[in-house]
């Protein structure tokens, strides 16, 4: 089976020997490695660590870490266990067990993300972040992307586009001080100053994500009906809650607008991208 094949299926299926607890491993010490620069994580839990590391006091590590030569003598980038060696040193330990094997730069960024994906949830920041740049440095498509990972398709590209919300909204998603349920439905606002409002009331009022996107898109149709001919047009409520039920399944914005004979049905997309996984739900068996 080739390796593109397998990665999709996790961890276990990249670096077998260690989870199963084979491959020779040898103890290595602390000071000779170094973090992954490929490492998605840039938050760390400090209670979960304390946690492992208690663990490790009692037990010490039972799983080898995986690490990679550096190119420098006796050094090694580390390219899976970072938490293992993070609690190891609060442990107290100089050392750890190890696998040594040679990776390129793209399987360490791989194995990094994976770890994370399935081990511990990064914040979706970083996920999307470690999603765009594996497409920006290994030139994947999104549809490539999914399948290495064993994702979906649209669930890597509703990731990306948290990338395009507000600084003070990103910032939110990385505090954890919103989800990405809460944030998505932001996404539909075009304005950074009202999207920050909405991530505000999102907080403050403590609205789930059903409350977010009927937010959104009254915010939006407010927004709107400041620029129409007719002010005093009051909206249609069974229309409203149509439009937010067909942005809900395309995961997008969506508009619904009405004439004397008929009307229209506005879909956004933003990128070739997001226009290709839109054309994937509406087009299921393509073109």
């Amino acid at each position: 089976m080739s390796e593109k094949r397998r990665l999709g299926k996790g961890l276990g299926a990249l670096i077998p020997e260690v989870l199963a607890g084979t491959g020779e491993t040898s103890d290595v010490e602390l000071d000779r490695i170094k973090p992954n620069p490929y490492q998605p994580r840039q938050q760390f839990d400090e209670q979960k660590l304390q946690g492992l590391a208690e663990s490790i006091k009692e037990h010490g590590v039972l799983q080898a870490v995986v690490l990679s030569p550096s190119g420098e003598e006796g050094s090694y980038y580390l390219v899976a266990g970072e938490r293992r060696c993070r609690a190891a040193k609060m442990a107290g330990l100089n050392r750890v067990p190890a696998v040594v094997k040679s990776y390129d730069s793209k399987a360490m960024l791989e194995i990094a993300l994976i770890e994370n994906l399935q081990r511990e949830n990064l914040n979706p920041i970083e996920e999307a972040r470690a999603y765009q740049r594996l497409m920006k440095e290994f030139s994947y498509t999104q549809e490539e992307l999914a399948r290495r990972l064993g994702r979906s398709r649209p669930s890597v590209a509703n990731c990306i586009r948290l990338l395009s919300l507000s600084p003070p909204v990103i910032e939110a998603l990385e505090k954890g001080e919103i989800t990405s349920g809460q944030a998505r439905p932001l996404l539909s606002i075009s304005d950074p100053a009202i999207q920050q409002e909405a991530a505000e009331r999102i907080i403050s009022e403590g609205l789930t994500s059903r409350d977010a996107e009927k937010m959104a898109t009254q915010l939006v149709d407010k927004k709107n009906r400041g620029v129409k001919t007719d002010p005093h047009r009051e909206e249609d409520p069974i229309q409203a809650e149509l439009q937010l039920q067909i942005q809900r399944v395309l995961g997008t914005k969506v508009k619904i607008k009405s004439g004397k004979n008929g009307g229209t049905i506005e879909i956004y997309y933003y990128g070739e991208e997001d226009l290709e996984r839109l054309v994937s739900k509406l087009l299921p068996e393509g073109i």
